[in-house]
């Protein structure tokens, strides 16, 4: 039998962590992983392996500047990459370059055939700007998959779903004024939280106005505050119909993360997931890819990615 999802794990994957303690160390994946395979979830998605990204597909969405910034740090292996949050090792270019290549091939096997979603668990990383890094985000994946969508495959009208506590900046703003990406983001509100932005009115400029949705959740919420909120995004997408959907589901806003402060269970996630891919089925032939995002209590992201990844297979049976 045919697996309709592709999920991507590997090694390389793995290696994007960073040492000496930090919240996004480097055995995310690992938790993840091990739960997958408890789940039996192994055995129902099409296990792909990781790739790098070549230079030119980063640059897609990245400066040449940020690019050789990185390269410079991964070289040297100390020091911080932003402004303090991210720090560098060695190799951290390569895995990050890793992280942006494998989404880039995730896209290219849906839009071959080869899938019908994609699941990066080690991805999302949107914070990432397209001059610089920020938040434990080296290089924007989703970015990078933003701009082969329309180089490469013409797609016009994308969508991108954000339900990551922390609002997904390093997308916002790169398109705040394009009318072509649809934007939704549920997050703690950024009074509370980094990176202070995702307001209500926050709703795209010029042409674009109207084209985003920003919903910031006050620290406390759950599952039932979601599930009334996430109504409204399902009425954005119908409103401007996307041809491809893509979906970060950062593992951050449950219950117990150390960084934050809402309070969902993976049923949360698992609602968001399943109400999308009926939308991808109706709306994109099926064509979601999901990126793992943040989450840094490892029971919590292993569970909110199991339960994402289960939909996903769920809704492509």
């Amino acid at each position: 039998m045919k697996h309709e999802v592709a999920l991507y794990v590997g090694e390389e994957l793995g290696r994007y962590g960073f040492p000496d303690g930090h919240p996004w160390g480097p055995d995310r994946q690992e938790a993840f992983w091990k739960e997958a395979v408890k789940q039996g979830l192994d055995r129902r998605a099409a296990i792909t392996d990781p790739r790098m990204a070549a230079q030119e597909e980063l640059y897609r969405f990245h400066t040449l500047e940020h690019v050789a910034w990185v390269k410079d740090k991964s070289t040297l292996g100390y020091g911080a990459i932003d402004y303090g949050d991210t720090p560098a090792y060695h190799g951290v270019y390569e895995a990050a370059a890793t992280v942006a290549g494998s989404a880039v091939h995730g896209l290219d096997t849906i839009m071959s055939g080869g899938a019908l979603r994609t699941f990066q668990p080690i991805g999302g990383l949107h914070h990432a700007r397209r001059g610089g890094a920020a938040g434990f985000c080296v290089f924007n994946d989703v970015g990078v998959v933003i701009e082969a969508l329309r180089a490469q495959y013409g797609v016009k009208r994308i969508a991108y779903v954000d339900i990551d506590v922390h609002h997904g900046d390093g997308l916002y703003y790169p398109y705040e004024e394009d009318p072509d990406l649809v934007y939704a983001d549920i997050h703690q509100d950024g009074r509370t939280l980094y990176p202070g932005t995702g307001h209500a009115h926050e709703t795209g400029k010029g042409a674009a106005a109207g084209t985003k949705l920003n919903i910031p959740m006050m620290p406390g919420m759950g599952d039932e505050d979601f599930f009334e909120e996430w109504e409204a995004v399902e009425r954005h997408l119908r409103k401007f119909p996307p041809e491809f959907i893509l979906f970060q589901c950062g593992a951050d806003s449950l219950a117990g993360d150390p960084l934050a402060m809402l309070q969902y269970t993976p049923a949360a996630h698992a609602h968001a997931a399943k109400r999308l891919c009926a939308l991808a089925n109706e709306l994109t032939g099926g064509h979601i890819m999901g990126f793992g995002g943040g989450g840094y209590n490892r029971a919590n992201l292993a569970a909110a990615w199991c339960a994402v990844l289960d939909q996903f297979i769920r809704g492509s049976e």
